[in-house]
């Protein structure tokens, strides 16, 4: 019997690995839109056309980290494209992510027909364009080491990342910026701060770390690219930076709790004795209920969401 509990923590240690990197990497990125006074509900599209093209290039290149960095910088290209519209062009932020969210898989959908003799998802990449395991042949399979171990070296990477955003917000000046632009863009220019660079730099930074969360599906998730493949992941992503109330840490903390749903999904869909279509909604019904119950008490920066024009 303890043979078996500990093959099952394992397993859900594995799956709560695999589901939280894309996530948490989505979440990161909104905490600095939302915080500098952008809204970017657009996170779904940029997740979507970073996974295109991070499965795409990993083809054509051989090398999954290659894949990697290209999806972040496919979610970074629209990035500007939400800065200029909404920073620039002082569009309405919810308006302009909700057309990013339609854009993004169209865009990435017609693509993979174009380049993939009108199919839409990818070819299956192989072992070795997929980004690596940390201990991979280390621990025997099916072990608990290796269940809890050998898993994709990125897992444990956008931890890493969550402690320098972490750092960035609260140790540097840009995160002194940011934060304050976000809650008086106003009183920031009159200190001489750019507001619109910061906010530029921030939505930026949002779809390159979202490009690279789609990116993480594509080459670690699956082995390719699916128009459904990020189901609502960019959604969930945003729910976590509400429910960690706008900060690098909290939505860490959320994130992991929505990775561990879906490995309670993973583990729980093993069996026959509830419907899989009853266990595939655990994630959104936690996500539900984490903003039911927490965001009241989550504040947003006072500026998020309103234009800022520049003083003449």
């Amino acid at each position: 019997m303890w043979a078996v509990i500990v093959k099952n923590l394992g397993l859900l240690i594995n799956a709560t690995l695999i589901a939280t990197p894309p996530l948490l990497l989505a979440a990161l990125g909104s905490c600095f839109s939302e915080r500098s006074g952008v809204v970017n509900i657009g996170i779904e599209g940029m997740m979507t056309i970073g996974a295109f093209t991070g499965a795409a290039v990993a083809l054509a290149t051989g090398n999954g980290w290659i894949g990697f960095l290209c999806g972040g910088l496919a979610g970074a290209v629209f990035g500007v494209i939400h800065a200029i519209a909404c920073v620039s062009m002082h569009a309405d932020q919810t308006i302009a992510g909700t057309a990013i969210n339609f854009i993004g898989p169209g865009l990435a959908v017609f693509l993979c027909k174009a380049m993939y003799d009108n199919s839409s998802d990818t070819p299956a990449l192989e072992a070795s364009a997929k980004l690596p395991k940390m201990f991979n042949g280390v621990f025997k399979t099916g072990s608990f080491g290796s269940n809890v171990l050998n898993v994709y070296s990125v897992a444990y990477l956008v931890f890493i990342f969550a402690v320098i955003c972490w750092f960035v917000f609260y140790k540097t000046r840009l995160g002194a910026h940011l934060r304050a632009v976000g809650e008086h863009p106003e009183a920031c220019e009159s200190l001489g701060i750019n507001v619109y660079r910061v906010r530029y730099i921030c939505v930026i930074v949002s779809g390159f770390m979202a490009g690279l969360g789609g990116a993480f599906c594509t080459l670690a998730t699956v082995n390719q690219f699916r128009p459904s493949v990020i189901v609502g992941q960019g959604f969930i992503a945003i729910a976590a930076v509400i429910f960690g109330k706008f900060s690098p840490g909290g939505a860490a903390a959320a994130c992991l709790l929505f990775g561990f749903c879906n490995g309670v999904k993973t583990l729980a869909s093993q069996g026959n004795v509830v419907s899989p279509n009853l266990i595939s909604m655990i994630p959104y019904i936690v996500t539900i209920l984490a903003l039911i119950l927490f965001v009241g008490k989550a504040h947003a920066p006072a500026a998020n969401g309103k234009p800022f024009y520049k003083s003449k």
